[in-house]
């Protein structure tokens, strides 16, 4: 990196608009876009690092040994970059008289420089917009924990009759900066995982050795999501049990002591503030793990995001394998082209190659009159001449009517479908006796075990597994049983929690079905009479 300093040179004189008389709050930040921003930056660098190690003032000398090594330039040229920065206001510049040791060194420029406030306000910015671009999204599992944990503390508080005010409000400042991470880093995750989703160039190892390393991510906080966040949906649910529940009080005190350094005129509007503040926390933090009529949680919405994201991740895979296999691919197919249109010897081969790839003969569908073909026979025009030289060609009025052409000729017989639905009718009929097969062979005719389900067949196992999958999704936070019915209104589950029941097998065709044991109840709620289909013509 050269830089030589003239009158038209930034470094010797400010870029339009951003002069060094003019006035305006955003002045410090005139380096950004000048010339030698790169140089501007680490100047400012270097007195940021400075004022770390609690130094206040540096010479010229000083900046310029501490730039680095690959990009320090001559110690005339970091001056000019010192003055320019002390015009636009990030530096203040003072007159160095340390070093006088003479009366001519009276009148030599000699300052030191150190940062203004503006300066200092307008590094933290910057600092700020480089760490917010460089955060990576992260799906937090260990925060889950910690949120759980908080939780925990913050319900044995509120058991307390006199809690410690101090202790409730660190504890609630603990739990909304663990929070706020969580929400924060999910949603920047999020939106990486559907850049990388879309992302269809990158090479193919590379996204081939990532993919499986991504899925097992996301399995592992999917499953930790949905225990850790039923857990904490039951604790939040203690917490804020009608009318006003246990956590009202301890959001008061730490309130209460928010507003304790208020100034006497401002107590009541500082402490009002206060409980708004903390209130919206709280109900940011029940919005996130409670769903409600109308509104799914954001723990369900972020766990149906990250379970699309899985196949989604595969059928990038699909395609990346598609491509690796040699399949056609559009943009390679046309890549292709584009090469062989580099490679023909002239012009004559490449028109050939246009109209053999993309079919642009003439117009053979329109219809002409008489009158043109007798032109054409008596004067013709070959078939190398320009669209732009030829004649023009008067097409039939019929096509410049209506816009259409009507080829006539016999109409198509009408086919005979009788025997397609002949067939589909007896299918029909015998995935409906399947179905009623299945639902006959699942009524329990009242409560059982869900070890005692053995021996299903691989039609009413699948039906089972529905019915299963509808109650657990129905499932609330705390509640002992649940009964739900299938979509078409069938059959119908009921589903009991059994403390100490140990853990149900139900063994079948396809394999062993280990969980949780349950008391179960399914209900065939199909009227007896049904018609099972119809095979009529």
């Amino acid at each position: 990196m050269t830089c030589v300093t003239s009158e038209n040179d930034p470094l010797a004189r400010p870029p339009r608009g951003e002069g060094g008389q003019g006035d305006g709050p955003y002045r410090p930040f005139a380096h950004l876009t000048a010339e030698n921003s790169a140089l501007y930056r680490r100047v400012m660098g270097v007195f940021v690092r400075a004022k770390q190690e609690f130094t206040v003032h540096l010479r010229p000398e000083d900046v310029h040994l501490g730039l680095p090594p690959e990009a320090r330039l001559s110690l005339d040229v970091v001056a000019a970059a010192l003055v320019q920065l002390a015009k636009w206001g990030n530096l203040r510049a003072d007159p160095d008289t340390g070093r006088v040791t003479a009366l001519e060194d009276f009148y030599r420029a000699r300052s030191i420089y150190q940062l203004t406030r503006a300066g200092e306000a307008a590094e933290e910015a910057l600092a700020a917009y480089d760490e917010a671009l460089g955060r990576r999204g992260e799906l937090q599992a260990v925060a889950l924990a910690d949120i759980a944990a908080q939780l925990r503390t913050v319900l044995a508080l509120a058991r307390r009759p006199e809690p410690d005010p101090a202790v409730v409000h660190l504890s609630l400042l603990a739990l909304v900066e663990r929070f706020s991470g969580l929400a924060e880093n999910a949603r920047a995750f999020m939106g990486s995982l559907q850049r990388t989703v879309d992302l269809h160039e990158a090479e193919v190892e590379v996204f081939l050795a990532y993919k499986q390393r991504l899925i097992d991510y996301l399995e592992r906080f999917i499953a930790d999501l949905v225990t850790r966040g039923a857990e904490i949906a039951e604790l939040l649910e203690e917490l804020d049990a009608p009318p006003d529940g246990p956590i009202g009080p301890l959001l008061r005190l730490a309130a209460e002591r928010e507003a304790s350094d208020a100034a006497p005129d401002a107590a009541a509007e500082a402490l009002a503030a206060a409980e708004a503040r903390w209130r919206g926390r709280w109900d940011g933090l029940r919005a996130w793990f409670l769903s409600v009529p109308g509104r799914s949680s954001q723990a369900k919405l972020l766990r149906s995001a990250a379970r699309q994201a899985v196949p989604q991740l595969l059928a990038v895979v699909q395609a990346l394998n598609e491509r690796r296999t040699g399949r056609s691919d559009r943009s390679a197919d046309f890549r292709e082209l584009a090469r062989w249109f580099a490679e023909a010897p002239d012009d004559d081969s490449r028109h050939r190659l246009w109209r053999s790839a993309f079919g642009l003969y003439s117009a053979r569908h329109l219809t002409i009159d008489q009158e043109t073909l007798a032109e054409r026979e008596a004067d013709p025009v070959p078939a190398s001449a320009s669209w732009y030289d030829a004649p023009g060609v008067r097409i039939s009025p019929q096509l410049r009517r209506t816009g259409s052409y009507e080829r006539r000729g016999r109409a198509r017989a009408v086919q005979d479908r009788g025997e397609a639905r002949t067939y589909l009718a007896q299918l029909a009929r015998k995935q409906a006796e399947q179905t009623a097969a299945a639902r006959a062979s699942l009524a329990t005719g009242g409560e059982v075990r869900l070890s005692d389900l053995g021996g299903l067949d691989r039609d009413a196992f699948r039906l089972f597994l529905l019915l299963l999958g509808d109650a657990l999704s129905a499932w609330r936070p705390g509640a002992e049983s649940v009964s739900t019915t299938t979509n078409d209104g069938t059959m119908e589950i009921r589903l009991t929690r059994l403390p100490g029941g140990g853990i149900a097998k139900i063994d079948t065709l396809d394999g062993t079905l280990w969980g949780p044991e349950h008391l179960v109840e399914i209900i065939d709620l199909a009227p007896a009479d049904e018609p099972l289909g119809d095979d009529r013509d």
